[in-house]
């Protein structure tokens, strides 16, 4: 249509034709338009070089006449515009009117067009279209550029062009629209400011994307007119910032800053100077406009053109990269935002230096800074921290999840918990890049669980939400049940896959994390009944029965809130959780904590409980999130087991083994603390247990789990004949964990005794006969009927017994002399069997003491185990001083002398027994052996944290302080701190407060004590670390109270011994006193009255006796003036080792005088297949400390993968920690 306007008329140019006049009296609308028309249709085809100019003087002058320009007819002024501008063009360069003509017609013109061109259905499209297209290729319209209100006109026509090309035309009338604001620009002699803001507002737009026809336009007329504009962009700019510097939010230079990001995205040639004055105010000492500068640098650096511009501008992009230094915390931040579209699009040169400066900023002095780096690698995508994050840069990530910064924390563990979970699919199918750099990450976090109280939640939001997380099912208004979208299978997978990356400790903090072990579940269902009972305040019943049901509450409520950072809003919010009142919230936790409950039905409920929570009470969210996830079973449960079973049945191949390896942990920890979790799989382990030849981790684990369910509800028991039998042989051997586990099976089977009795016959008498592997499995069995089964296992007792004790106990085990004659530990998977056999011949020895714990023969049965114990102790592994035993023997053999006289001391009638040797198995926690001491520390723990051992026994943590492995301090520690910060205030007082005159009575006997001055500071240390640990403003008017009274009575022993507890309460009362004089806190007369223990302390002989000790200063002034030293300075870095005497030098040492320890596969108590000794009322968290702790008892290995799976980074970190030690080790623990 527009070709034919243009070449519809004459074809042969030169001299106008039309003669008629446009203009006459009384003429009609149609007639004029008829008359433009045939005269635009000459007009059009004339030759701008050929044409007679005379012939168009009439119609040019018509033309202006106010008849046309102001006709009231669309079309006429439509065709009228078009033959004005056919005449501009004609005339071009020049033009045959006055200049006021020319204003008149370009204002014609340009009103015709933004009123009239309005889209392609228009009548007289085609018309603007041709007045445009002729303004555009003639460039006629530059004409303007010399009319005298030439700015203002051109205000308009920028003004008009940019609301016309929003009509959405074609990328043609686009194109003419750009070349004629083009043409313009580059023709004016000034360009006014308003024009440039015109242009500046495109970019501004909200909806300033390249799909918008302004935006387009005028990013063709920036670019077109580069350079005419480049000069007035940066003096705007300027201009902007200069006007603006005195606003203190600085509105408007913000503005400007995002507009010159906003052009460098689109037009970066106009900023050929404003980059420049950019960088300037990168150095400017203003704070808020060096971080604006430093903001919109950054996302240009970032976007697409940014390594064009750090090529252009190399000084721009290295003072932007040093503002990562800056002074000012802000724009260090802002530095920040921009890398990580730089690391995830930059080219190299770019990510490598800012890669380099996130590396420095993870050390930032602020918290802020530190944790804004974190962030940035958790929002990088998989590709990108696959590819271009290194390692090392992740790990350096990992170092902050144990910032001194709870944020720092909380973003680290966030974003390696990301990157996790953006890798497993790639780490299941065995990416070689995705294990490199990814799978360790899981190692990482789970030890963290047991760090401190602070940090907890957010470690295990992380984990829970990115390392193992529940399945996501559809919402139930999806159209379909959204359980059927949980696919257990890939849940357990992901767990098992996780752990075959995992080192022992990690694995520890998972087994934590799982809450199989936690008491926490019970607390949960008894707070949940405090709140029934409650009813929100409406108590039927006297005031006694108010009282003690707001009581119980209260209990409960403290007692979940205690292991809360922040215990007072975890209070408020349980408190606010029983005011709801809601009984289906009640039965929706309850269906989540129960152990029997399986994966679909835990998400399900779980899902309805936090919509009631969100819907009534949503400020409490957050506390009840981590209450279900600290008592269900989110990781395993039920759920798990058949594919547990399946893996264990059809694993062939190493990574098979390792995966074997640690379902067979799982089963283990789910058997010793959750056996309700088997109920519903019964029938699914007799039936793993009926193939003889099936694997023997697979039928172990059967087993152990039958063994387990059973004992916890014995209608579960096998009733089938055949299946007894068939548990009768595995009991007879020859697999020792086997026999082990079915032994336990047949003695907590009702109506089983004659077969037990049976057995028991049978394995005595095969005792003197038996290979040593069949041996170990007798014992091991007989050690179970001894404990369940004990009228069973008496009939044969004497023949038993003097089997053990004569024939494997007494007889020696010389040292190999092709062993390594310093090495003291064997590791459990290459135990021998006779050392195997001789610890479970004292675990016999136990049990059959503990089955006698509530009868009348109790003494007289335990008297010869409990002489045999302590003599292994005080022999130091050794029934015989005659002969020199193998080492390693001796180790073990101690050992598990230590730990049985530890669970004697569960039942009260043994105590005083066991108390005759308590200085002496007390010291076995600074014995030769490292894994002796850590080993019987952890036993230790879990049994006060169970509280079934005597209060006494809580001195043992405070001997550690000279222990040269920081992980055994660390750990006693641990419980330390969990135990007085969650016990009760009156349990908290008798299990440390008062136990000061315990530990000042120990260490009056320690082997060590000297009055040597260097040997009594090593004895002030063990009371520094109390003080530190235990005393605080409140009770230490209490605890100096008692280091007073220590004068007022004597040993019960010696005048020795009484010496030195004088001297040692003396020292305790110097050091309460600097730490007092430190803190500033008084130190008032103790009101009360106190008892001190007369089965150590005695009063005095004589009033003469008691004033002249009291009188007499025995503490040497040198070390008077050291307590008091003690706490003005900070502590050196390095901690003076242990000296050890040399009464006391271990069996074997090195030639620097260290006691050879080997820190090897640390064995958890949660690997002994022993019963739980951790079961009891407690109100202390188990789970609180144990993953730091790593609970163990290092008799018992159960893992029979046939390939070791675990501790493999602990055994070589161990043995370079060793090799550093031997170096420069001046003490030791010494062998006690």
């Amino acid at each position: 249509m527009v070709a034919k306007t243009r070449h519809g008329g004459q074809t042969s140019p030169g001299k106008l034709a039309f003669k008629e006049k446009l203009v006459t009296k009384g003429m009609t609308t149609d007639a004029l338009l008829k008359k433009l028309k045939n005269l635009h249709e000459e007009l059009s085809v004339l030759d701008q070089d050929r044409f007679d100019t005379k012939s168009v003087d009439n119609v040019r002058k018509e033309l202006i006449l106010n008849p046309i320009l102001h006709h009231k007819d669309r079309g006429v002024k439509a065709y009228a515009a078009c033959c004005l501008a056919d005449i501009l063009g004609l005339y071009a360069p020049e033009a045959p009117y006055t200049v006021a003509e020319l204003v008149d017609i370009f204002q014609f013109i340009f009103q015709q067009l933004k009123s009239g061109l309005k889209g392609t259905e228009d009548t007289y499209y085609n018309q603007y279209f041709h007045v445009l297209e002729s303004l555009s290729t003639v460039k006629s319209v530059v004409l303007v550029c010399d009319l005298p209100n030439a700015d203002d006109m051109m205000k308009h026509i920028f003004s008009d062009f940019f609301i016309i090309v929003r009509r959405d035309f074609s990328k043609q009338t686009e194109n003419f629209l750009g070349d004629i604001l083009t043409a313009l620009l580059d023709e004016c002699h000034t360009l006014s400011t308003s024009v440039l803001e015109i242009l500046m507002a495109q970019f501004m737009d909200k909806n300033a994307q390249p799909d918008q026809p302004a935006y387009r336009l005028v990013v063709q007329v920036c670019n077109q007119a580069a350079d005419k504009l480049q000069r007035h962009v940066s003096m705007y700019f300027t201009d902007t910032i200069v006007a603006n510097s005195g606003d203190e939010e600085l509105k408007e230079v913000r503005k400007a800053h995002e507009l010159v990001k906003r052009i460098h995205l689109a037009c970066p040639t106009l900023l050929h100077s404003v980059i420049p004055q950019l960088e300037e105010e990168l150095r400017a000492e203003d704070v808020q406009l060096r971080s604006i500068a430093t903001q919109v640098l950054g996302e240009m650096f970032a976007d697409k053109g940014g390594y064009d511009l750090s090529k252009k501008y190399p000084t721009t992009w290295r003072v932007w990269l040093v503002r990562t230094n800056d002074r000012s915390v802000s724009v260090r931040l802002k530095a920040l935002e921009s890398t990580r579209p730089i690391i995830s699009d930059g080219y190299p040169e770019m990510r490598e230096a800012v890669q380099e400066c996130l590396q420095a900023k993870l050390l930032d002095p602020d918290e802020k800074v530190r944790a804004a780096v974190c962030k940035i690698y958790g929002q990088l995508d998989y590709e990108t921290a696959a590819h271009h994050v290194t390692e090392e840069q992740l790990r350096s990530i990992a170092q902050r999840t144990i910032d001194k910064k709870q944020l720092v924390r909380t973003e680290a563990l966030k974003s390696l918990g990301k990157l996790y979970d953006l890798a497993y699919p790639q780490i299941e199918i065995n990416d070689p890049i995705a294990i490199s750099n990814f799978s360790w990450i899981p190692n990482t976090l789970f030890p963290l669980i047991g760090m401190n109280q602070e940090s907890r939640p957010a470690v295990e939001q992380a984990i829970a939400d990115y390392i193992l997380p529940l399945p996501r099912s559809l919402p139930p208004d999806k159209g379909k049940s959204s359980e059927s979208d949980i696919d257990e299978a890939l849940w357990s997978d992901r767990l098992l896959n996780t752990m075959k990356f995992l080192e022992e400790r990690s694995v520890n903090g998972l087994l934590a994390f799982t809450n199989l072990k936690s008491n926490q579940s019970t607390h949960v269902l008894a707070f949940i009944d405090a709140c029934i009972q409650n009813n929100d305040g409406i108590i039927d019943g006297d005031k006694d029965s108010t009282e003690k049901v707001k009581s119980d509450l209260t209990r409960c409520v403290r007692r979940l809130a205690a292991l809360y950072p922040d215990s007072s809003k975890a209070a408020d919010d349980f408190y606010a959780f029983a005011k709801l009142n809601d009984q289906t919230a009640y039965k929706h936790l309850k269906k989540c904590i129960d152990p029997q409950t399986d994966l679909k039905t835990l998400i399900k409920r779980r899902s309805e409980f936090l919509k009631k929570i969100v819907d009534n009470s949503p400020g409490i969210v957050t506390t009840m999130s981590i209450l279900l996830r600290r008592a269900t079973c989110h990781v395993v449960n039920q759920s798990s087991i058949p594919m547990f079973l399946k893996r264990l049945e059809n694993g062939r191949g190493k990574e098979a083994n390792v995966i074997a390896g640690h379902i067979h942990t799982l089963m283990r920890y789910i058997s010793k603390y959750r056996p309700a979790i088997y109920k519903s799989r019964v029938s699914a382990l007799v039936k793993a247990t009926s193939d003889e030849e099936a694997s023997p981790l697979l039928v172990s684990a059967a087993l152990q789990a039958l063994s387990s369910v059973i004992r916890w509800d014995e209608d579960l028991a096998p009733k089938d004949s055949r299946i007894i039998d068939r548990i009768t042989r595995y009991a007879a051997g020859p697999g020792w964990k086997q026999a082990k586990f079915a032994a336990r099976i047949l003695a907590s089977c009702p109506r089983q005794s004659e077969v037990c009795t049976e057995i028991v016959e049978s394995l005595a008498d095969g005792l003197a006969e038996a290979s040593p592997e069949l041996l170990v499995a007798h014992i091991a069995a007989l050690a179970q009927f001894a404990l369940l089964a004990p009228d069973a296992f008496e009939s044969k007792s004497d023949v038993i017994t003097e089997f053990l004790v004569k024939k494997l106990l007494m007889v020696p085990q010389l040292p190999d002399p092709d062993d390594d004659t310093e090495e003291e530990w064997v590791e459990d998977d290459v135990m021998p069997d006779l050392l195997r056999a001789k610890i479970l011949a004292l675990k016999v020895f136990k049990n059959r003491s503990l089955a006698y714990a509530d009868s009348d023969k109790g003494l007289m049965v335990s008297g010869p185990p409990l002489k045999i114990f302590k003599q292994l102790i005080e022999m130091n592994g050794a029934l015989s001083s005659d002969v020199t035993e193998d080492p390693k023997f001796m180790a073990r053999l101690r050992l598990q002398a230590a730990v049985s006289l530890l669970q004697l001391c569960t039942v009260q009638k043994y105590e005083t027994s066991v108390a005759t040797a308590f200085t002496r198995l007390i010291l076995v926690i600074q014995d030769s052996c490292y894994m002796v001491r850590l080993n019987f520390l952890r036993k230790l723990i879990i049994l006060l944290y169970a509280r079934r051992i005597p209060i006494t026994f809580n001195i043992v943590p405070f001997l550690t302080i000279h222990d040269p492995e920081e992980d055994i301090k660390s750990t006693a520690t641990s419980y330390i701190s969990s135990a007085i910060r969650t016990l009760p205030a009156n349990i908290r007082v008798l299990y440390f407060d008062v136990n000061i005159i315990r530990l000042m009575h120990t260490l009056a006997h320690h082997p060590d004590f000297s009055v040597a001055l260097e040997d009594l500071q090593d004895i002030g240390q063990y009371l520094k670390y109390f003080a530190d640990q235990v005393t605080q403003a409140e009770n230490v008017s209490l605890i100096y109270h008692y280091t007073l009274k220590g004068k007022t009575v004597k040993d019960v022993g010696s005048e020795e011994y009484s010496r030195n507890f004088y001297i040692i309460c003396e020292l305790a009362q110097e050091i309460i006193k600097a730490r007092a004089q430190h803190h500033s806190w008084s130190i008032p007369s103790y009101p009360g009255k106190i008892k001190l223990p007369s089965d150590i302390l005695r009063p005095h002989t004589s009033p003469e006796d008691a004033n002249t000790t009291a009188n007499t200063v025995y503490l040497p002034k040198e070390m008077v003036k050291w307590a008091a030293d003690l706490y003005k300075h900070v502590p050196s870095a390095e901690k003076k080792e242990r000296r050890t005497s040399a009464k006391r030098k271990a069996p074997a040492a090195n030639g620097n005088g260290h006691a050879r320890r080997t820190k090897k596969k640390r064995r958890s108590d949660d690997e002994s297949d022993e019963p739980d000794d951790s079961e009891s009322s407690s109100d202390v968290e188990m789970a609180d400390a144990t993953g730091a702790i790593e609970e163990s008892e290092a008799d018992e290995d159960d893992n029979e993968s046939g390939e070791e799976v675990l501790g493999r980074g602990a055994r070589s970190r161990a043995k370079r920690k060793a090799a550093r030690r031997a170096k420069g080790a001046k003490k030791r623990p010494s062998n006690g």
